[in-house]
């Protein structure tokens, strides 16, 4: 499966965005999806999880309560709507696809553990 993320941008310390994660193929449902991030000098980092059938998501401590991953399988999408966002979360942010992955969050939240990668779509916030 290959990936595109859009929807980033420019916003201030307390607004809301909304990525999103086209996939083409016809397997989609066969994949869980995580959205990972990287910031400037540092590692890439896990930041949420949703299973093949969405029943099931995960989230880093650093953005729980605040972003929600969700995916609409009819669509081959996959999406991260991000609210009161903080400079902290500054990043360039990748959609991701594995196949086996269970609901570990010490498997999900491995980068190895997925088979493709998007483009990466740059979040910028301004404090």
């Amino acid at each position: 499966v290959q990936l595109q993320a859009c929807g980033g941008g420019l916003v201030q310390t307390g607004d809301s965005l909304r990525l999103s994660c086209v996939a083409s193929g016809r397997t989609f449902a066969a994949y869980a999806l995580s959205w990972f991030r990287q910031a400037p000098g540092k590692a890439r980092e896990f930041v949420a999880h949703i299973t093949r059938t969405g029943a099931t998501t995960g989230y880093a401590d650093s953005v729980k309560g605040r972003f929600t991953i969700s995916r609409d399988n009819t669509k081959n999408m996959v999406y991260l709507r991000m609210n009161t966002l903080k400079p902290e979360d500054t990043a360039v942010y990748y959609c991701a696809a594995g196949r086996g992955i269970t609901t570990n969050p010490v498997a999900y939240s491995r980068e190895r553990n997925y088979d493709s990668w998007g483009q990466g779509t740059q979040v910028t916030v301004s404090s």
